[in-house]
């Protein structure tokens, strides 16, 4: 296959699933991964992709948003990880947020039956995992409930976030960086995130290494704000040390 028709493909694949990483088109048209990063260079300076880290998105699509089940099923292994590393940032008897975000809601399935939290949640996802469990004092958050995340937003919930002060948030994001902070395709999403934040002592960010390098439309905090992140091994060294001199720790599965 020439460069052309293989840039074509790659630029379908990316049209249709919503971006491309750069070791499965490798694996797919059976080329070196440099031989895909200059494909994705070609495209990007023909303004048909944005190249992020580990891959590309379609040019224009800065806000794709993939659905909760897509979500779901991305980097599973990585999340599942990532979420029980997080069990050791949970306080003794203590207040906790949930932010939406899949791997938040995999920390939640994963709540130790014998803990006892008083826990504040808007996703839908993550209280639907802990309606049940015995030692939790469940707290949901209302508003209007956005499809693609299952998670409330606007006016009630900015309010009821604005009330409350918990020991610790676990925060999800679909792109973050050193640069531009943590970001998220939909305000109305990012407003919420941004009051979360203000409500904790302690803002611990779970997401996996391929959202490293993404933007999105909205941003609503910087690694500043952030205490702890929590990834796993696919962020590069150089990348953790980057967070970590925005002032953000950073602890690799």
């Amino acid at each position: 296959m020439y460069a052309p028709e293989r840039q074509q493909q790659i630029l379908r694949l990316a049209r249709e699933g919503g971006r491309v990483d750069v070791l499965s088109l490798a694996d797919e048209f059976q080329v070196t991964a440099e031989t895909i990063r200059r494909d994705l260079k070609t495209l990007d300076r023909a303004g048909l992709v944005r190249r992020v880290h580990g891959g590309a998105i379609p040019a224009g699509r800065l806000d794709f948003e993939p659905d909760l089940a897509e979500r779901e099923s991305t980097a599973a292994d990585e999340k599942d990880r990532i979420a029980h590393a997080a069990l050791a940032e949970l306080p003794e008897d203590g207040s906790v947020i949930l932010d939406a975000g899949s791997t938040v809601a995999r920390l939640a399935a994963a709540f130790p039956l014998e803990c006892s939290l008083t826990v504040v949640t808007h996703a839908l996802p993550a209280a639907a995992r802990l309606a049940d469990h015995p030692g939790i004092d469940l707290h949901l958050v209302g508003g209007r409930v956005r499809h693609r995340t299952r998670a409330a937003v606007d006016a009630w919930a900015l309010r009821a976030y604005g009330e409350i002060r918990a020991d610790v948030v676990f925060l999800g994001a679909n792109g973050f960086s050193a640069g531009s902070g943590l970001t998220t395709p939909d305000l109305a999403e990012a407003a919420v995130k941004r009051a979360v934040v203000a409500a904790a002592r302690r803002v611990v960010l779970l997401a996996d290494s391929a959202k490293y390098g993404e933007e999105h439309f909205a941003r609503f905090a910087g690694l500043a704000d952030v205490d702890l992140l929590i990834t796993d091994s696919g962020l590069s060294p150089e990348d953790a040390a980057a967070v970590e001199a925005a002032g953000t720790e950073v602890v690799r599965t």
